[in-house]
C-alpha cells in the first residue's frame, strides 16, 4: 500500500476488519474471510445490475476473484469522514489483459463489511474477468441474486 489510513481516520473495529482483510490478501487464505462479512452483506459486481446478497455469496465471489487476479496489488486508500466506508484502489491482470479498479467497502459499527462494490476498467480486462467468473460461478450466482 503506498498510501495508509490512520487509526483515526476509520472506525477502531473496521480499521480491525480492513488489516484481516489486507492479511488474508497477502496470505491467499480466505479461511477466515466470513468472519469480517455481515451475515446480510451486499455485493455489487461491476458485470450485474442487480447486487448479490447474503454473507455466503460475498464469500463465494471474494474468494473466486481472488484466485483470477494475477499480480493483484492495492496502490491507495481513502477513508469516509463517518470512519465506516473506504475505497480501495487496485491493479490486476485477467490473462494478458491488466486492469484497474476500486473496492468501496461499508463497514457496520461492529466491523463488519456490509456492502462490497467493485468498480473496474478498462473494458476488455473487465470482460476477461467476467468470463473467468462466469465459468466458475455461473452455476451458483442467481441463487443470491437479490
Amino acid at each position: 500500500m503506498t498510501d495508509t489510513l490512520t487509526p483515526a481516520q476509520l472506525n477502531p473495529a473496521a480499521a480491525r476488519s480492513l488489516d484481516a482483510w489486507h492479511g488474508m490478501i497477502q496470505r491467499g487464505d480466505f479461511a477466515d474471510l466470513a468472519s469480517i462479512i455481515h451475515p446480510e452483506a451486499t455485493f455489487r459486481s461491476p458485470m450485474a445490475f442487480k447486487p448479490y446478497r447474503s454473507r455466503e455469496a460475498v464469500v463465494l465471489i471474494l474468494s473466486t476473484v481472488i484466485t483470477i487476479f494475477e499480480n493483484f496489488t492495492y496502490h491507495r486508500q481513502f477513508a469516509d469522514g463517518d470512519g465506516l466506508n473506504v475505497v480501495l484502489e487496485f491493479s490486476a491482470d485477467v490473462g494478458d489483459k491488466s486492469l484497474k479498479g476500486i473496492d468501496m467497502i461499508r463497514f457496520d459499527a461492529d466491523g463488519l463489511i456490509t456492502d462490497f462494490e467493485v468498480m473496474i476498467r478498462p473494458l476488455n480486462g473487465l470482460q476477461a474477468l467476467g468470463a473467468q467468473m462466469g465459468a466458475r460461478l455461473a452455476q451458483y450466482l442467481p441463487a443470491y441474486k437479490g
